[in-house]
């Protein structure tokens, strides 16, 4: 799996190094979220659902790194009320939703210690590393195909390659306080950020 790194970007302005390789809605909103210190200056990442991918970036702006994401099983852009509370077996196929919003991130651990980023606690939605799993669900071979179509298997938590997590998500996000944006897929990008999103480009 290719992944990019902090080094091979630094020298390329953000816009740049995006114009071709984001979507529309995800460069819009990093134009805004660049354009008005939304982050305040805190590491962030923009997760686009529709690409199944995950952007990470420092607390300068500068992108650490990209790559594909496995994402709720469900498609939908809010968590079902108290599904952060309830054992996973209990989470109907439609529930297992990945959020939209802007979420303040952090580092923190699973029940088993595992290093994670929080990004939704009370709706139980993390940042982590690709797990073992029944090989009927196929998880690896989701996560390295090309097609965005089958990354969707998770309970709603943004999954990534244990590499990709180590390289760039533990040394950003994994280290402090930060804001993870999740782009919407049922509703418009301004009803989930607002209009302040077109105003500020």
């Amino acid at each position: 799996m290719v992944f990019t790194g902090a080094a091979a970007c630094a020298a390329e302005p953000l816009p740049r190094a995006l114009a071709e390789s984001a979507p529309a809605d995800t460069r819009t909103l990093l134009q805004w979220v660049l354009n008005s210190d939304d982050a305040r200056g805190r590491p962030f990442a923009v997760v686009d659902k529709r690409a199944a991918r995950i952007w990470v970036f420092d607390g300068t702006g500068r992108l650490a790194g990209t790559a594909p994401a496995l994402l709720g099983q469900a498609t939908g852009d809010d968590s079902v009320p108290g599904v952060g509370s309830r054992p996973p077996a209990t989470i109907a196929l439609h529930e297992r939703t990945t959020p939209a919003g802007r979420f303040l991130s952090e580092p923190g651990h699973n029940s088993k210690g595992e290093a994670i980023v929080w990004v939704d606690y009370a709706a139980a939605v993390a940042i982590h590393r690709l797990r073992p799993a029944p090989a009927e669900e196929r998880r690896p071979q989701r996560l390295a195909s090309d097609s965005p179509d089958d990354n969707r298997i998770s309970l709603g938590c943004v999954v990534v390659s244990a590499a990709f997590f180590d390289a760039v998500v533990a040394p950003t996000l994994g280290q402090r306080a930060g804001v993870v944006y999740v782009l919407p897929e049922t509703r418009p990008l301004q009803a989930v950020f607002g209009p302040m999103v077109a105003e500020a480009l």
